[in-house]
């Protein structure tokens, strides 16, 4: 291997307090993107990113909107021949809430048991900068860029991307790349780091079922009228079979199945199911037959209720047959369906299990497709040897259950194999009070970055040759 990266492995060692130091700045910004009251905080932390490639030795460009969050953007000078690595991650963070519930403020990052704690600190804040730190240590070392990069860092993954998409649909040439590395996930568990390959899609909707034009006594008017929120819940109901499949036809009839080796790997990774169920407070598994917990939870699709109203919701009874009821569905889809296919399907079956005397509307809130990364990419290969030097230990291959929907816009558009190297834990309270991020990790990742480029390096000197 070329001496370059031993040469990057020390200069990471001998500058770990100054990562750190770059980590706690970044995570003092409190760059909330759903709160309009944090909008200078975003231009803040927009503009602190480009101030970090500034130093990298790179001219950063921050593409505006009237109504949305900047994204960043960078690339290093084009060497010809040399594959091409388009680096995503995000600045914006979920609002902190109440802050009572947090040990220490939420923006003045915390160092205790070897963790960082601060909102962003594992999503994505941290994890980002590991690459951004590897690439920069590259370039002082060897004062030249191992690959092609760009980068593309945005300030609304957590509200929707609106101007990272209007951006790629503009300008996908412009982002045209032979690999797309993503740092936004977990590994398996302590100590043992995972690449995932593959993302579940989202279909999510409103459900809203109307009928009297007023809410009505339930006394005088109980038995002559559709409830709505009992018709609703009667709709539900249908969804699934009892055995915890989806019920609406056709909803299989594009899945995706695993294979056999799949099915394998997934065996024989170390999950403990009895310490998983107590882990969440709950006694048993239940979902569709034949499939494994991790298999459910990553390769086969799903229904869920997320939220769910109507009628009186305040102390005491109030005796009210509500005007209005509605929930908030999701579906999780895996690879080879199709989230608009979905869509009629759902409007179909809806039509023939509403109940009479009331109606109902069905809003779309957002879609996307499953994403899936052949375990015979060359940059999965790289990335699992890179792992294997930084943690000491061969990564296991995961899928997840949830869905970053710019990674399939991204995959879509640009065609690209997408590396989802994700170096948080499950316990690290992303999206609650006390987020944290192991500080070994951070480290650790910052040098698995490293080593990924001198891997990737190799694809382009083999294809040269």
């Amino acid at each position: 291997m070329d001496n370059a990266i031993a040469r990057v492995k020390d200069f990471l060692e001998a500058h770990r307090t100054t990562a750190e130091q770059f980590l706690s700045e970044f995570l003092a910004i409190p760059s909330v993107s759903a709160d309009p009251q944090h909008r200078p905080d975003m231009k803040r932390a927009a503009e602190w990113v480009a101030q970090f490639f500034s130093q990298m030795g790179l001219a950063a460009e921050l593409i505006q909107s009237p109504t949305g969050h900047p994204v960043v953007y960078a690339e290093t000078p084009h060497c010809e021949g040399m594959p091409t690595v388009l680096i995503y991650g995000h600045y914006d963070v979920q609002p902190a809430e109440d802050p009572t519930l947090w040990q220490t403020p939420p923006f003045e990052p915390t160092i205790r048991g070897g963790a960082i704690y601060a909102r962003g600190a594992s999503d994505d804040k941290g994890q980002v900068l590991t690459h951004l730190l590897s690439v920069g240590a590259w370039y002082q070392v060897t004062k030249s860029w191992p690959l092609n990069f760009k980068f593309v860092i945005e300030g609304e993954e957590e509200v929707g991307s609106s101007v990272l998409e209007k951006f790629l649909d503009e300008q996908a040439d412009r982002l045209a790349c032979d690999c797309i590395v993503i740092s936004d996930g977990n590994q398996f568990g302590p100590d043992q780091p995972a690449i995932t390959y593959g993302l579940r899609g989202i279909a999510y909707f409103e459900l809203r079922v109307k009928g009297p034009h007023r809410d009505l006594h339930s006394g005088s008017f109980g038995g002559t009228v559709t409830n709505p929120a009992t018709a609703l819940t009667r709709m539900l109901g249908q969804f699934m079979t009892q055995d915890g499949r989806v019920a609406i036809p056709g909803f299989y009839d594009d899945v995706l199945p695993l294979s056999n080796e799949e099915r394998r790997r997934l065996r024989e990774l170390p999950f403990d199911e009895p310490a998983f169920w107590a882990s969440l407070g709950v006694e048993t598994a239940w979902g569709e037959p034949g499939y494994t917990v991790l298999e459910r939870r990553w390769a086969r699709p799903t229904f869920e209720v997320c939220g769910l109203w109507g009628g009186y919701q305040g102390d005491g009874a109030k005796t009210v047959i509500p005007a209005n009821a509605g929930a908030k569905i999701s579906f999780r889809l895996v690879p080879h369906q199709d989230p608009d296919r979905i869509r009629e399907a759902l409007l179909s079956y809806l039509a023939q299990i509403c109940p009479p005397g009331v109606q109902y509307e069905v809003i779309d809130l957002h879609a996307s497709p499953a994403v899936l990364t052949s375990l015979d990419s060359p940059y999965i290969k790289a990335a699992e040897n890179a792992v294997k030097m930084a943690f000491s230990r061969s990564p296991v291959f995961t899928r997840e259950g949830g869905s970053i929907p710019i990674v399939s816009r991204f995959q879509q558009r640009l065609g690209a194999d997408v590396l989802l190297l994700g170096w948080g834990q499950d316990d690290d309270n992303t999206h609650a009070p006390n987020e944290k991020f192991s500080l070994a990790d951070f480290h650790r990742g910052t040098l698995a970055s490293a080593y990924l480029w001198e891997f990737i390096r190799q694809i382009g000197k083999a294809t040269d040759s």
